[in-house]
């Protein structure tokens, strides 16, 4: 099996790629090529079968089709830039997060033109795609109300996936990532950075600014469960999900208040001291708009999880991150 992924140089990417080596199977067949794409070429790991790195930009011309004529049998879409930078620059977000899921889409139409060709592909879609006015808890049957650039470019990719699911040129899958926390790393442009910088900056010793205020609740799972939620998603049989290709991840609802909590049980009352309150208007007006919590019994129903408590996700951190397992 061919497996083609895309963003593969980010951190679930990169995750993701560790877990299809360390398990090189999907769907019983044995994954014997990997081919790994992102806008700064990913790190070549160590494979038995035949690895291949590629600097690309997907809204470039033919840059899609580059990619899917080698017909990749398995296609994991990742790429996308975060919320907080396509806000910030309207035309990038446009660019990345919608014209290159529709040039990877189109590529692959045209592929299928020539000869029967429809891989199965997992695409990452986000809980952004929502927006007020909402219920307090959230079912599938919800309608996409996004209130950002982001959250309308993944709507629109939703759309896009199940439209040619249904035509038959791709056997396409929408993961909803909840929040995924405690992201590694430096921080990243995402509005949504502070959720994670609040847990990791102090359990590395460093001090966090909070940018809310602590009562903000909000849908989280760890980059351990996103993983799986792609692993499984790439598993599953589709006929199930009918018109409906998309469906939002489970998660954990929890308030910045009770992360707080979290770290103090887990790390101390040393670790929350770190953590400075700095009020952000952007960042608050944009949360604002955010859904806090989810009935995903949808994807409960077909064997997606996720982690029961913030302690969890804590201790996956440290465990994973920090070597401390």
């Amino acid at each position: 099996m061919h497996v083609l992924v895309i963003g593969a140089a980010g951190m679930v990417g990169r995750k993701l790629v560790g877990a299809l080596i360390q398990s090189p199977t999907l769907l019983g067949e044995e994954i014997d090529r990997l081919t790994l794409a992102d806008i700064v070429a990913p790190e070549s790991p160590a494979f038995a079968g035949r690895v291949d790195s590629v600097a690309t930009d997907l809204s470039d011309e033919g840059a899609a089709a580059a990619l899917v004529a080698t017909r990749p049998d398995m296609i994991f879409h990742l790429a996308a830039i975060v919320s907080g930078e396509a806000e910030a620059d309207f035309e990038k977000g446009y660019r990345v997060n919608l014209d290159g899921t529709r040039e990877l889409f189109e590529a692959i139409r045209r592929e299928s033109a020539q000869s029967p060709y429809c891989p199965k592909l997992v695409f990452t879609s986000s809980i952004a795609v929502f927006g007020e006015p909402l219920p307090p808890t959230i079912d599938d049957t919800h309608g996409l109300t996004p209130l950002t650039s982001y959250g309308t470019q993944k709507a629109i990719g939703e759309l896009l996936l199940a439209d040619y699911s249904r035509r038959g040129f791709l056997d396409g899958i929408g993961i909803r990532l909840p929040t995924i926390v405690i992201r590694p790393g430096k921080p990243n442009k995402a509005a949504s950075g502070f959720f994670s910088g609040i847990l990791r900056e102090p359990l590395a010793g460093m001090e966090a600014v909070l940018p809310v205020s602590e009562d903000v609740r909000h849908w989280f799972a760890s980059p351990r469960a996103a993983v799986r939620f792609l692993l499984h998603a790439a598993e599953i049989d589709t006929a199930p999900l009918g018109a409906r290709r998309s469906m939002t991840m489970p998660g954990l609802a929890a308030t910045v208040g009770e992360e707080i909590e979290a770290l103090r049980r887990v790390a101390g009352d040393k670790a929350v001291k770190l953590i400075r309150r700095e009020p952000d208007p952007t960042i608050v007006k944009i949360v604002s708009g955010w859904p806090q919590n989810f009935d995903p019994r949808r994807a409960l129903a077909l064997g997606f999880e996720a982690e029961k408590s913030f302690d969890e996700i804590i201790k996956a951190h440290i465990e994973d991150e920090l070597g401390q397992g």
